[in-house]
């Protein structure tokens, strides 16, 4: 028997200005991580938004990144800060780093005394932490974004790997905990893991997109989501699709489809188990990157 198919109309929108506190990542904010790791969190979150007591205008909050978590623990292991956020992985615009030794009760007045200047750089948008001992290492970034010509090149297959392993783990931290989509409370649903299989139909079908100037979840040659997955013969019991054209990041992209009810409602359905996740930047005059994003339960 086929399996069940469905997918969500596609948004078509612009690169976000500066994004309103959406639900992934105002929820990030809130998120209590082993050990010490939310008290630091919570620590350097409440001196941005207070402008460190009052002495330096308010900043907004950090988005608490997985991956720059990894990047503080290289650097505690003893590589330098710059060797540690490359390893993990995470391209960053700017970086910075501090390292604080203290019990955890005193984690806001010893950042407070010491580090107020560097937590409110305002370029600063998101935050990863390890702690061991009394010691915690805080890595604060500015996520690289490419030039605007830079979005007229095809990404690499390592790049793609990059994107959609980035995808996976804000679809997971959100999934995590559960959210509302428009009307609907979603409750926390397990990960989504990432399918090489679902990657490569996304990538055809956002390059074929990108290729003839149209944006449509059913291609030029009449197929749907389903149909593209099962082509390439993954045994799939449902399967849904995002669509995307204009971000210029992948958290761009997530977050713009966790704003919009129906994507969000794909991203939080917990009968999903796989991922898959492509770019491919337009051509013809359009300069934007077309998003395609699969997810999909196997078939038992």
């Amino acid at each position: 028997m086929p399996g069940m198919e469905f997918h969500r109309a596609g948004m078509h929108f612009r690169r976000l200005g500066a994004p309103l506190c959406s639900a992934l990542v105002c929820g990030a904010l809130l998120i209590a991580g082993p050990g010490a790791r939310a008290d630091a969190l919570s620590a350097v979150q409440l001196l941005r938004l207070g402008g460190c007591g009052g002495r330096l205008p308010a900043a907004p909050p950090l988005a608490h990144a997985g991956v720059l978590d990894r990047a503080a623990a290289l650097w505690a292991s003893g590589r330098s800060l710059e060797r540690a956020t490359e390893r993990s992985g995470y391209r960053a615009q700017s970086t910075a780093g501090v390292r604080v030794r203290g019990r955890e009760s005193a984690l806001l007045e010893l950042l407070r005394q010491r580090s107020c200047a560097l937590i409110m750089r305002g370029a600063l948008r998101e935050i990863g932490l390890y702690r061991r001992g009394d010691e915690t290492w805080i890595v604060l970034a500015e996520p690289y974004v490419a030039p605007r010509a830079a979005l007229r090149l095809a990404p690499t297959r390592a790049q793609g790997r990059l994107t959609a392993s980035r995808a996976a783990e804000l679809v997971n931290a959100v999934r995590a905990r559960g959210a509302r989509c428009g009307r609907h409370e979603f409750a926390p649903a397990p990960p989504v893991r990432l399918s090489a299989t679902l990657d490569g139909v996304a990538l055809g079908h956002a390059s074929d997109m990108a290729e003839h100037g149209y944006f449509d979840h059913e291609d030029l040659h009449g197929l749907t989501p389903a149909e593209r997955v099962r082509a390439v013969g993954y045994r799939e019991s449902l399967v849904g699709e995002n669509i995307a054209y204009g971000p210029a990041t992948v958290e761009e992209v997530v977050q713009g489809w966790l704003a919009s009810p129906g994507h969000c409602q794909n991203i939080m359905d917990p009968r999903f188990a796989e991922m898959g996740l492509a770019y491919a930047p337009g051509q013809k005059g359009r300069q934007g990157l077309y998003w395609v994003q699969l997810l999909a339960e196997p078939r038992s």
